[in-house]
Parts: structure tokens; C-alpha cells; sequence
């Protein structure tokens, strides 16, 4: 039996994620003949059709075609691992590291957080991608990104969880609201108030509702924000209250509105703090994870 080369599986990966044989040969520094070529060879070593040649330009994979592309990544990222075995023994925290951040930590941490990685780990070279939980996990899955650093609770059970450290929220609101002459706001006071949250889809809107145990009846229907820029507009702008990580407010998200914030506190006595978690998160049995475990301390440094 001829086995398939990883420069084949790498095509075959390459054409599923990109939905175009020109991008795809592009991505892997190739011609689109040779890309194609490479594939139609894979064919015939299997002796099976990974896709539908018909009019369409996009390529359109067969049921076994999908098959072999998601065993194809399998294969792909073990070879990785392989070498990143050796490479983590030879010298650790260096070299290429994708890492994928949530929205709602990146802009508010990388700045102050890269240049104490920068001064630690010199030879480190970090590539940033930003997005939603789900999606960063899909690529890591997907063996895309090597590490993430994210906000629990989350849906992230198939990975490996290092937490880093708590991230309480603060209810932002105008100065001269009622509830701005407290020191400390019991959540049970935001009972009745037009609490603005992020749209569904963002891990936050769904750990400020855990984390706080919104009261019933607390609804703010019909506004919703993608981003926490937005939100902090929209509460300047008078449409209501909203609660924010610590890390947005040190992070300067507040800047230039009249806003101010106060902590919330639990209505039961000796509750914890209302807050989510910051954590790393990796695939299971990572050659890597001594070394992820290593950046946790760091970054909880950059957290403050």
C-alpha cells in the first residue's frame, strides 16, 4: 500500500479550507497545477474520488472526500507534534506560536501583556488571531492555532484548561444614576434596570449572566453590541447599564466617556465575587503543554 505524502494531505487541507484551488496553492506556496496535480494523484493512491468534477469552480468534496480531509488535519497535526516534541526538549518558548485570543481580552491585555512576553521569551515568536470562543476553538481543533487564551465558563471541554486568574465585573453607568451614590451595587438592585449586554455569540454576555444570576425580568431587549466599545457608547449615550471585566475598564475602555463604575457584590453574604476566569487552553496531550502551563504565571503578572 502507497501511503499518501503530508505535501498531499497538506493540498487536500489546503483546497477544503480555502473553497478555491488558486487560494488553496497560494496558501501552500505551489502552483494551482501543481496543487491540483498533487490531489488527483491522492486520488488515484486511493483509488476513490475526494471530489465532484462537474461545471462549478468551487470545488465540492465527495462524503469520502470530507472524510479523508478531516483525517488528513489528524495525520497533519501529529506530524506536527512529532517535531514539536523535539523542539520543546531543544529549547522551550521558542519559535512559532499561534495563539488565539476572545475580543474582550485581546485589546485590552496584548498591550501591556506582548512586551513582557517579548523580555521573558525572546526567541518566542507569537502569531495573534482574534475571534469569538467558537470559532478558536474550531481552529484549534483543527490543529490552526496552538494555544488559546480565552474566559471561562465556556464551552471548551475538549481541550486542556490552565486558569490564570479571576476577572471580576464592574457595572458601568452614568454619574448621575441612582444606583452610581453606592459604593457597592447589590445585584439584586439591578432588578428593573435596562442592562445592555453583548449580542448572543459572545462567551461574555453568557458569563455576565452566570457569573451576576441576573435577576427575571431583567431584559434589555432590542439592544445588543458586538463589541464592548459599543456597549460603553451605547450606556454613554443613555440607553441603559452594563457590566464589564476589570480587565475593559484597566484596559482604558472607558476612555473618553463620563462614565463611571462600581463594583457588584452578591445578595447573599460570603458569595463570591462575581467574575469569569481567564485561562490558556490546548489541545489534549500536547507535547507542548509544559510549556503553555509556563505562560500562565506571565500572563497573570500582565493581568495585575
Amino acid at each position: 500500500m502507497i501511503l499518501p505524502s503530508p505535501q498531499q494531505l497538506r493540498y487536500l487541507s489546503a483546497l477544503a479550507d480555502h473553497g478555491h484551488f488558486g487560494r488553496a496553492a497560494a496558501a501552500c506556496a505551489v502552483t494551482q497545477s501543481t496543487l491540483s496535480a498533487g490531489i488527483l494523484a491522492l486520488e488515484r493512491q486511493l483509488d476513490t474520488a475526494l471530489i465532484e468534477r462537474g461545471a462549478t469552480k468551487r470545488p465540492v468534496f465527495t462524503p469520502i472526500g470530507l472524510e479523508v480531509v478531516a483525517r488528513a488535519r489528524a495525520a497533519l497535526s501529529a506530524l506536527e507534534a512529532v517535531a514539536e516534541t523535539a523542539a520543546a526538549t531543544r529549547d522551550p518558548l521558542s519559535g512559532p506560536l499561534r495563539l488565539g485570543v476572545i475580543p474582550t481580552i485581546g485589546p485590552f491585555l496584548l498591550p501591556r501583556l506582548m512586551p513582557a512576553l517579548r523580555k521573558a521569551f525572546p526567541r518566542l515568536k507569537l502569531y495573534l488571531r482574534e475571534d469569538m470562543t467558537e470559532r478558536l476553538m474550531a481552529h484549534l481543533d483543527a490543529g490552526k492555532l496552538d494555544l488559546l487564551l480565552l474566559a471561562l465558563p465556556c464551552d471548551c471541554s475538549v481541550a486542556e484548561i490552565e486558569t490564570i486568574a479571576p476577572d471580576p465585573f464592574l457595572l458601568a453607568l452614568p454619574a448621575n444614576h441612582r444606583l452610581a451614590a453606592l459604593p457597592q451595587v447589590p445585584l439584586g438592585a439591578l432588578a428593573g434596570e435596562r442592562v445592555l449586554l453583548l449580542e448572543d455569540g459572545h462567551c461574555l454576555r453568557a458569563q455576565a449572566q452566570e457569573a451576576c444570576g441576573l435577576p427575571r425580568g431583567l431584559s434589555a431587549e432590542g439592544f445588543a453590541a458586538t463589541s464592548l466599545h459599543t456597549l460603553v457608547q451605547m450606556v454613554a449615550g443613555g440607553l441603559g447599564l452594563t457590566l464589564l471585566p476589570r480587565l475593559a475598564v484597566e484596559g482604558g475602555v472607558l476612555n473618553g466617556t463620563d462614565l463611571v463604575v462600581r463594583p457588584v457584590q452578591a445578595d447573599t453574604p460570603g458569595e463570591a465575587t462575581p467574575a469569569r476566569t481567564l485561562a490558556l487552553a490546548w489541545r489534549p496531550r500536547s507535547p507542548r503543554a509544559a510549556e503553555f502551563r509556563s505562560l500562565a504565571p506571565a500572563i497573570a503578572e500582565g493581568v495585575g
